[in-house]
């Protein structure tokens, strides 16, 4: 169906007013926000630059829209806000959603389809101006047209620090003792292990595979890698004490998500902790839900005569994706009776022996869900074994 110019003006300013809102969209950067509206009794969006950090400036951009609408047509409309989930988190929305006459959404900016015909602009107009088409067609009831972000309470979005931090020290370990082992690599040396304790007695011993003492500059380098990895080693080691007291305090109350999932053989502070803080504090409907928001849903693709699966979507969480897959490697080891490791174990058998990658992403949704239904409403896994008193 194709509209005339007249007509698709008489269509725009129709739903604007049927909808009964102004709306807005923030494209947010350091320095500045560009705040595209549009409103009732208007036929053109209109464009405003507030200084970047500037949330007191920003509702009074806000006010005044509201203001000239109200002046233009005689009623006071209500502020529907949208931007995209980003560097500055969640604040924003906060502040914004503190007024009783805004209601403010964080969009995943990577579910906003774009044209794929061409080498696609990119201003902060062309942006701000589809994020406002986003928001209209989600408020006439089109869902799928993008993916809005649920924001998380402070406390929820606190609690996930500790594990996030964690996740970022161990790497950083990993780094330091991969070069310290290379450096000793290029010299000869192939047994020195930088985590034991003895590590620095044992740098003053090490012979180079030549027969020769570890070069002055090289053994002070790696020194100074030692001290770093040192104060690494250390901070772990207080932010894992804060996690499992975060995990104890949780956990005093048995009925908690942490508390039981605990209570499972092959589940410590780690998985527990990251399991609980980083999906199952939240609401789901259904397994489906749960699934998709770790990014371990199918992606089918069926289209005529083609049917076949492309793998999970890897659209969700990925700690929590990551996690469960780990997670699920172990479950084999700890839980070998359990139903979901027999039918990994079968499915495995089934096709010779293959496919052991593809089936630990199976076997890793099925047990997202498992341990879902186990947190949330006590359903029992079927041969799990639980931990001794």
């Amino acid at each position: 169906m194709h509209f005339s110019t007249a007509d698709q003006s008489e269509l725009q300013a129709a739903v604007r007013v049927d909808l009964g809102a102004i709306f807005v969209s923030l494209e947010l950067s350091r320095s500045t926000w560009l705040v595209t509206s549009i409103a009732p009794g208007s036929e053109k969006m209109s464009r405003h630059m507030v200084a970047g950090g500037d949330s007191a400036g920003l509702l009074v951009c806000l006010t005044g829209l509201r203001s000239k609408a109200e002046a233009r047509t005689g009623t006071l409309y209500p502020l529907v806000v949208i931007q995209e989930a980003g560097l500055d988190g969640f604040w924003i929305d906060r502040v914004l959603n503190r007024e009783d006459w805004i209601e403010s959404h964080i969009v995943d900016a990577a579910s906003i389809a774009v044209s794929r015909r061409h080498r696609r602009a990119k201003t902060d107009r062309l942006d701000g101006e589809a994020l406002i088409r986003a928001l209209l067609a989600v408020k006439r009831g089109e869902p799928r047209v993008c993916s809005m972000v649920r924001v998380p309470t402070p406390e929820n979005e606190d609690r996930r620090r500790t594990n996030r931090e964690r996740k970022v020290l161990v790497a950083e370990r990993v780094e330091h003792v991969n070069r310290i082992k290379g450096l000793l690599f290029s010299q000869g040396i192939r047994d020195y292990e930088p985590l034991r304790r003895d590590r620095r007695d044992r740098l003053e011993d090490l012979r180079t595979g030549d027969g020769r003492a570890l070069p002055a500059r090289m053994k002070a380098q790696i020194g100074r890698e030692l001290d770093r990895l040192e104060l690494l080693l250390g901070q772990i080691k207080a932010v894992e004490a804060e996690r499992d007291a975060l995990l104890a305090a949780t956990a005093v109350d048995a009925s908690t998500p942490a508390a039981m999932l605990l209570k499972l053989k092959g589940i410590g502070p780690e998985f527990a902790t990251i399991l609980h803080a980083e999906g199952l504090f939240r609401h789901f409907n259904n397994r489906r839900q749960v699934a998709a928001y770790a990014g371990l849903a199918p992606s089918p693709w069926k289209s005529g005569t083609i049917d076949h699966e492309q793998g999970v979507s890897k659209a969700g969480n990925p700690r929590l994706r990551t996690t469960m897959v780990e997670l699920a490697w172990l479950w084999l080891r700890h839980q070998p009776a359990s139903g979901l490791a027999r039918w990994f174990s079968e499915r495995v058998a089934r096709n010779g022996g293959r496919l052991k990658k593809a089936m630990i992403v199976a076997l890793a949704r099925k047990l997202l869900v498992a341990l879902w239904k186990y947190a949330t409403a006590g359903v029992i896994i079927e041969g799990a074994l639980m931990k001794t008193a």
